[in-house]
């Protein structure tokens, strides 16, 4: 998973409310599970819509500025997957879908929940082509002409985004040094479990 601690670009505004994984990344498309090219399907339905942002030729941008309840509906997790394969890594929102917000975190990207007047200015900057300005291990979110607006992140999590880890890596990193005690009493107690002697693919 790609670390995440700061990032700088423009965004894409989408104010629309509850957008669910469905819209985000429609049923008929669940059989795809490969990760890389997903994006090509994200908003399939909506991309002909008059004025809807994401576009077939839309302009690069690692952050989306989403309405409320981003994310809502079912818990597939292509949806996550076909954002960042847009290119998206920070999406900003008054409040998400709480599987397709745990989602993100488990596939390096980060949500961002925040009232929603904050919301407004976000959406008007990122129509305006203003750059977004992200410091995640600080917590905040600038914009050229703003203060920093502040974020809340647990602390796992902001640290499993700054080192790259997903949940397997987090707890290699963490717990190294008991796993590494528990083999060496499994080596004792269980030896036949550490031979590959008898065994045959």
């Amino acid at each position: 998973m790609r670390a995440l601690d700061t990032l700088r670009g423009r965004a894409i505004s989408m104010p629309e409310a509850d957008v669910d994984t469905d819209i985000i990344y429609p049923a008929r498309y669940l059989l795809i599970t490969e990760k890389r090219g997903l994006g090509r399907y994200a908003f399939h339905d909506r991309r002909s819509d008059p004025g809807f942002p994401i576009t077939d030729d839309m302009p690069a941008a690692p952050f989306l500025v989403a309405g409320a309840n981003f994310g809502c509906g079912s818990s597939r997790e292509q949806a996550p997957w076909a954002l960042a394969d847009l290119g998206f890594r920070v999406i900003v929102a008054p409040s998400f879908g709480e599987i397709f917000h745990s989602n993100c975190f488990k596939n390096g990207m980060l949500p961002i929940i925040l009232p929603a007047p904050t919301i407004a200015r976000l959406h008007e900057a990122a129509r305006a082509g203003a750059i977004f300005d992200l410091d995640l291990a600080a917590g905040t979110l600038a914009l050229p002409d703003t203060g920093p607006f502040r974020f809340a992140i647990s602390e796992d999590r902001r640290q499993s985004l700054l080192n790259g880890w997903d949940e397997i890596a987090r707890i290699r990193a963490l717990h190294a040094d008991d796993i590494a005690r528990f083999e060496t009493v499994q080596r004792k107690a269980a030896p036949w479990l550490w031979t590959t002697e008898g065994h045959h693919d």
